[in-house]
């Protein structure tokens, strides 16, 4: 948001007429301002056709008759003044403003609900520190870079269950994101069905034009009572858009010490083709994640796909300064008048 700050001075401050002052307004009629140039060029025609139109009454002085005085000059008081009345009065006809300007953005924003898998075998070490962990901070990674978007988080092992509704307190989300551990949920196996089941009746609570389901997993579907094809099925049935991503390696990879020291090294399968459906019957994609850099790249692409148009509204507040140059003008004009009926016009006229 930008603001422009408006300095509001009294109309005889001196301060009105400062360089610094004229050059921050902004004018409505900036073309008036051209009239300035013509002041000195109306009062020289002005002045010679005085000198020539006015009778003149020849006198002969001689030289040391003729006295030059300095009082003399003042009978240009009235010119003078005329001259600052009418520039005055160009500068109000040209409208000097200052704006008090407010810029909103706002976005309607979207839900999206994390499904995170926290079975036994995220803790497989083919990521740093392993595999739980690495989705945990492009997670919340992925949390930073929003904007007024609700998020909720679901956890799933051999059951699902959901960590945070729908929330835009990121902060809160960050702290719940840190807490996941895999003890949370005792029963061992991989329910992904059951985890987008879950996913979906949290998303159905909520009005929302756009609503994005992320699913992370490195594994079959070995529990919960849902079948994951069904569930995909019920998710877009509520216009949810299902994005899957299979984290890991299959084949032999690393899963803790043995008795030496050295990494053990396990056997790990992926349902691959359960994940691509998933995400084919919700409208998303599918990704395969074989490192930490992989993974936060699907992330940032996911991220860069479901941004909200983001809407801008301006406020502008503008206040006219003119009076302030009318004021100055309305009081010259009365010391012009003043000045006419005294002896400076009358007397010094010849």
């Amino acid at each position: 948001m930008d603001e422009q700050i408006v300095e509001t001075l009294p109309w005889y401050s001196l301060d009105n007429f400062s360089p610094s002052i004229l050059q921050n307004y902004n004018w409505e009629f900036s073309i008036a301002l051209y009239g300035l140039i013509l002041i000195p060029l109306f009062f020289i025609v002005r002045w010679v056709w005085k000198y020539y139109k006015n009778q003149k009454l020849p006198i002969a002085f001689t030289k040391s008759q003729v006295i030059s005085n300095p009082l003399n000059i003042v009978r240009l008081v009235p010119d003078i003044l005329m001259i600052l009345i009418v520039a005055l009065v160009i500068v109000a006809l040209a409208r000097p403003q200052k704006s008090n300007e407010k810029q909103i953005q706002w976005t309607e924003g979207i839900d999206i609900m994390l499904v995170i898998d926290i079975s036994q075998s995220m803790q497989i070490e083919d990521f740093v520190p392993n595999r739980l962990e690495a989705a945990k901070n492009v997670a919340k990674e992925f949390i930073d870079g929003r904007l007024q978007d609700r998020i909720g988080i679901v956890i799933f092992s051999g059951d699902a269950y959901s960590l945070s509704p729908l929330t835009t307190d990121y902060d809160l989300l960050k702290t719940y994101i840190d807490d996941i551990n895999f003890e949370m949920i005792e029963n061992r196996g991989t329910a992904i069905g059951s985890a987008l089941a879950v996913a979906t009746n949290r998303m159905t609570e909520m009005e929302s034009k756009s609503k994005v389901c992320i699913l992370l997993s490195d594994g079959d579907n070995t529990a919960g009572n849902i079948d994951p094809i069904t569930a995909a099925k019920l998710a877009a049935a509520y216009s949810i858009k299902t994005y899957t991503i299979a984290i890991g390696k299959e084949g032999k990879v690393p899963f803790g010490k043995d008795f030496f020291g050295r990494p053990r090294m396990v056997e790990n399968t992926m349902d691959e083709t359960t994940l691509r459906e998933i995400a084919k019957i919700g409208g998303g994609e599918f990704f395969r994640a074989l490192d930490n850099a992989a993974l936060e790249n699907i992330f940032q692409l996911i991220d860069k796909y479901e941004k909200a148009e983001i809407k801008e509204t301006k406020y502008k507040d503008t206040t006219d300064f003119y009076r302030n140059y009318l004021m100055w003008a309305l009081v010259l004009l009365l010391m012009w008048m003043f000045l006419k009926s005294t002896f400076i016009s009358n007397i010094l006229q010849d």
